[in-house]
């Protein structure tokens, strides 16, 4: 007998028992795309009203890193606490009548902001990481089966995210699979360096008759932050052969635009809480209908086991699935904006953009890539004379502007190339979301000019 949650999230849900048509039903309440923008000017958001969405935020802070950890405005969490104690009430009650209903209205939402085919291919996870062990496991059975010969390549850059290449290396490598960096430049100059790099890094892949697997894309490097021109690689790795394409987008949805047509990935991960204003943690794994992505699932093996990846991730457990269940509250928040989410995405990378110009401008450095190759995010060249030689250094500099400045930013350190005379080996990652202001960037930029007119260098710093 089919268990209770895989019974509920069927396409016919509308007889579930204690929940209305529309709440079982969700396709009912989206028969039309989401709406992106608010339909009329007195429903816009207005600067008090988001001072007073993100008054949780520690205002000593110039809070620039938006990018690791996102933000969540206190209207979605009011409705996610709702949630919680919803369930904590009554758990019965909520697991059988109203929890996958809520799942599916969620996955329902997804699927029309990043345009899938089908609701089928969206499924909900914690985060991209988990999404990439999905994949990733996926390919590991393909070498332990058979399928896939010793030797045989996966290819991902250089800069991917650094789970992620562990993951690369738990699953990819550890089960005979050969693995191939593709390294990018930085600072870059232009998408063009970036295609080249990964066209000559799949004719490695295919040397001495070995097959190229799956690539691995990042939609948004996440340090350095670039943006990689993935609809192009996508089509080279078709064009080339490679098995399977799986796009990390961890900073996809909100961040910049996530179209599934028009990307034409296999796999394509988006973390949630990043941009996308959910609380943490929650993201989605798209997975296009195909022969392949049948025999996916997901790591923690739950009653669920075989009932699809969709259904699997719904529930491994007994946990606090209220992140996922809030994505309609977020979706409400960001309709609040002019434009919706492409408005928002719009007005954050001109603002980044308009404050790196800023700062590079006062500390005489550069942008680590042009402004069409940034999202929300914009690396930033800091002063050569503060001396940042190593990964130790970024982490004390960003402890010492963090406890003594009140300014949170990750900082990079690019080691220098031969010849390089006074180079710029150190970049902030500056974010800019809906809750910045001038000041947190000014704020920043008179706590380096102070540390530079100190004489300051990061060798002062105790170890």
């Amino acid at each position: 007998m089919a268990s209770p949650l895989h019974t509920q999230t069927n396409s016919n849900t509308s007889a579930m028992n204690g929940t209305s048509a529309s709440a079982a039903d969700p396709k009912s309440q989206l028969s039309k795309k989401p709406r992106l923008h608010a339909p009329t000017p007195p429903l816009l958001i207005t600067p008090s009203d988001i001072l007073s969405e993100f008054s949780h935020h520690d205002p000593s802070i110039a809070r620039i890193n938006n990018g690791s950890f996102g933000c969540c405005p206190s209207s979605v969490l009011s409705a996610q606490q709702h949630l919680q104690l919803q369930w904590l009430q009554q758990p019965d009650h909520f697991y059988f009548n109203q929890l996958q209903s809520r799942i599916l209205q969620s996955r329902n939402i997804i699927k029309e902001m990043v345009n899938a085919d089908h609701v089928d291919e969206v499924s909900i996870v914690d985060n991209a990481t988990t999404a990439a062990a999905i994949v990733l496991q996926q390919i590991a059975w393909g070498f332990a089966e058979g399928r896939f010969h010793p030797g045989d390549a996966a290819v991902m850059l250089h800069y991917a995210y650094g789970a992620v290449k562990k993951s690369v290396e738990a699953y990819v490598t550890r089960a005979g699979g050969y693995v191939i960096e593709v390294p990018l430049p930085f600072p870059v100059n232009s998408v063009v360096e970036i295609v080249q790099e990964f066209r000559e890094a799949l004719m490695r892949g295919k040397q001495n008759g070995r097959r190229v697997r799956l690539a691995v894309i990042d939609h948004v490097t996440s340090m350095p932050s670039v943006v990689i021109p993935v609809k192009e690689l996508v089509r080279i790795c078709r064009e080339e052969g490679v098995d399977q394409i799986f796009v990390d987008a961890a900073h996809g949805i909100g961040c910049v635009d996530v179209d599934m047509k028009q990307i034409g990935a296999d796999f394509y991960t988006s973390n949630l809480h990043k941009w996308f204003f959910c609380p943490p943690s929650v993201a989605f794994l798209y997975c296009r209908r195909s022969t392949e992505s049948s025999d996916l699932h997901h790591p923690v093996v739950s009653h669920e086991y075989g009932n699809g990846l969709a259904i699997e991730s719904a529930w491994i457990g007994t946990r606090d699935y209220s992140a996922q269940l809030v994505v309609p509250k977020v979706l409400e928040f960001i309709n609040r904006f002019e434009g919706g989410i492409d408005g928002i995405k719009k007005r954050n990378h001109e603002a980044v953009v308009e404050m790196g110009e800023m700062l590079v401008k006062a500390w005489g450095t550069h942008l680590g890539c042009p402004p069409e190759m940034c999202s929300s995010m914009v690396m930033v060249g800091l002063p050569a004379c503060l001396g940042i030689s190593s990964d130790q250094d970024t982490l004390k500099l960003r402890t010492y502007l963090r406890d003594k400045f009140s300014v949170e930013v990750p900082i990079y350190y690019r080691a220098p190339k031969d010849g390089e005379v006074g180079p710029v080996t150190g970049y902030a990652r500056i974010s800019y979301q809906v809750y910045n202001k001038v000041d947190d960037y000014y704020k920043f930029r008179d706590a380096t000019n102070q540390l530079v007119h100190n004489a300051f260098t990061c060798a002062s710093l105790p170890n």
